[in-house]
This record gives C-alpha cells, structure tokens and sequence, in this order.
C-alpha cells in the first residue's frame, strides 16, 4: 500500500484471500486507518481500538473476548463483510458505531445510528457510582434525563437506581425512535418512559431526585472546525450557538421548577466550561473529576440553583 489512493482502491476479495485470522484482518485495519490519518474521538483511542471494535462486532463476538481468539481462521465471507466496513470507515469517515449499529455507555451495550450522537459522556462513571457522594441513592425516586439522544443515560440510571423511574427528553423525533429501540433492548418499559419535549416544555409539574444532561455545547468556532467524523453526528446534538449556550441557559433557568428539595442537576457543557464561567462568576458550580477523563461537567442542588436564580432570569 504505497499510498492512501491505493488503499481505498483495494480489491475485497483478493484481500480476503490472503488474509486469515482475525488477528490477520485487525493488523492490516490498523495499517489501512493509520495510513487514512482517521480521527478518533467516539469511544476508540486509535486505530487498534477501532479495528478491534469492527472486527468483532461483525463476528457477534463481545469485545472482552480471549486474545486467544484473535487465532481463529475466519470464512471467506466474514473476512469481506469486515474489510467492506474497513473501507467504509475510510471513505465515508463514518464512526465505528454508526457501521456497526453499536455502542458501549456504562458497560451497557446500545443501538445507535445517525439520529443521535455516539455515547462517549464522561458522566457514565457518575452513573456507575450512582451519584454519590451529592445524593442519597435510596432516596432517588425520580430521574430525567434531558437531551437523551440515544437514551443511554436514562437507562444507565434506571440499572443504577432499579426501584426508580426515568423519564427521556428530546426534542428529535428521530433520536426518540433511537431511545424507544433501546427501551425495548433493555427491557425497561415499565421503568423508562420517553417524551418528546423541547427540553422542559412538555413535562409541565414533573418533579425530578435527578436531572442529568448532556445537551448540545459546541460554540460556532468549534463546529466549524470539527473534524469529518464528527460532520457525520446530527448537527442538533451537537450546535449551540455562538458560545455553545443556548440551551444551557434554559435549563439553569427552569431546572429548579422540575427539581425536589434534595435533588441535584448534572449537565455536561465541555469546553463551553469556560464560557460558562466567565457569563455567571457568581454561581458556584461544582466542576467534576472523573477518573477515568474527561471534564467540563457541573454539579448543582436544588437550594443552589433557588440562591442562583436572579442570575439565571437575566437570560430571556
């Protein structure tokens, strides 16, 4: 492969014939993306991750499989049904996640396709930990999950909180389609319930333990920028005007309305962290660590966002 028109030129079959295992088909992937200069940004770290991620998708393996697998000859057919999506990941720039119609949030595997980001939040490790130490999780009765996109939020917090009720909010019909597949997958109809709702428009007197979102944050200059993977993810989860706030601010606005004495608001703004910041010096947001990375997180109670409120209603 002397260059990356050679690459996306290849033959599927004649390279099927020649390569074996499964360990055969992930090296010559990780060759094939790093030669493409791939960009990495939606659960994989590098080219491995994702050749690894592909591969074993298409063989309806799990991904925690026995590197002693990795051994296995594979059918003729399997080789090119994995070198066909190797090539699509180059051509299209398509993420891993969208190719395989899967996803992985909180050790809990998901459908995903175009309608709705491919779930990378840091917040998993919150769901995890359910919460603690800023909430009582036997206290937790209630959880929405705003901006749900995928769903995999909510449904990390319904396995975290198995007593509780989750509520889903997206404004996207189709994101909503996503989120009711995943419902069905998990087996959480009589738990989670999806509404259709511009954030808080539609859930007018429910009252929340926790509200959790990941809504979009990405400012003017950062979506022109962005990379052609991330082109490929729904311009409405990601977009959020020129500072990347447009919809934070109504949700700090209204988010006490919808809160119980006790309950807590977590919502992920990125690298509009800083702008936040600047626009409200007053509030004391609580920014999260997490050990495994990421930030640009924020922790509020409810009796915080009420002592903050005449900041937020300066918004219109």
């Amino acid at each position: 492969m002397s260059d990356l028109k050679a690459t996306r030129a290849f033959d599927v079959s004649a390279v099927a014939a020649e390569l074996v295992s499964i360990r055969d088909l992930v090296r010559w992937g990780v060759s094939y993306f790093n030669q493409a200069e791939l960009y990495y940004g939606h659960g994989m770290a590098n080219a491995l991750d994702e050749a690894v991620f592909i591969a074993l998708s298409c063989l309806n393996l799990p991904q925690n499989i026995s590197e002693s697998y990795f051994d296995s000859r594979l059918m003729q057919t399997e080789r090119e049904v994995i070198l066909r999506l190797y090539q699509r990941r180059i051509e299209e720039r398509t993420p891993a996640a969208y190719l395989t119609h899967e996803a992985w949030f909180a050790g809990l595997k998901f459908y995903v396709d175009e309608n709705v980001l491919v779930p990378r939040s840091p917040i998993a490790e919150l769901i995890e930990n359910r919460f603690q130490p800023w909430i009582d999780p036997e206290q937790v009765e209630h959880v929405l999950d705003l901006c749900t996109g995928s769903g995999c939020i909510g449904i990390a917090c319904a396995y975290a909180f198995d007593w509780a009720q989750v509520d889903l909010a997206d404004i996207s019909t189709e994101a909503l389609e996503v989120a009711e597949k995943n419902i069905q997958n998990h087996q959480l109809q009589e738990q989670v319930t999806a509404y259709q709702s511009d954030l808080f428009s539609a859930l007018a007197g429910n009252k929340y333990d926790i509200i959790v979102s990941n809504p979009p944050y990405v400012d003017a200059e950062d979506m022109a920028a962005l990379p052609d993977e991330f082109r490929r993810e729904p311009e409405l989860g990601l977009a959020a005007g020129d500072d990347g706030l447009d919809l934070v601010k109504v949700i700090l606005k209204q988010a006490a309305n919808h809160l119980n004495p006790g309950g807590i608001l977590v919502v992920e703004v990125g690298n509009s962290q800083y702008a936040l910041e600047q626009m409200l010096p007053q509030v004391g947001f609580y920014w999260l660590e997490f050990e495994r990375g990421g930030d640009g997180v924020f922790l509020l109670s409810y009796e915080q966002l009420e002592e903050y409120q005449h900041y937020f209603e300066q918004w219109n």
